[in-house]
């Protein structure tokens, strides 16, 4: 019988295993290192500029989100080139619309920041 970790012992590997699935996507995806630079960018700017505390918030949230929906991209991704290396229709399909997740916060994310700012 497997014996599941609760409480305290619970959330630090559940922190480890987090850290570590960050760390493979930013060492396997250049998409995660692009979006994990322009946070480190943006968040500093967002903190720098004359906006009130929920602009703020939704500066920095909206550049997150975007990493959020690259990584859940990513693991689609990885698991579709687990499943089959073949030329698939439902494969292609499914990776697209992880696509057009990220394409659709990425758009999320400049027009928060465009109408904030403008």
């Amino acid at each position: 019988m497997i014996t599941k970790r609760t409480g305290i012992l619970r959330v630090l590997y559940a922190t480890y295993y987090s850290l570590k699935g960050l760390r493979a996507a930013f060492l396997s995806e250049a998409a995660v290192r692009q979006e994990i630079f322009a946070i480190l960018i943006m968040t500093p700017v967002a903190f720098f500029i004359d906006v009130t505390h929920v602009e703020r918030i939704l500066l920095v949230i909206s550049l997150l989100i975007v990493l959020i929906t690259e990584l859940l991209n990513t693991s689609i991704e990885k698991l579709c080139d687990h499943v089959s290396t073949d030329i698939h229709l439902l494969i292609g399909r499914a990776k697209d619309i992880g696509s057009a997740a990220v394409f659709i916060s990425l758009m999320m994310a400049g027009f928060t920041w465009i109408s904030i700012l403008w």
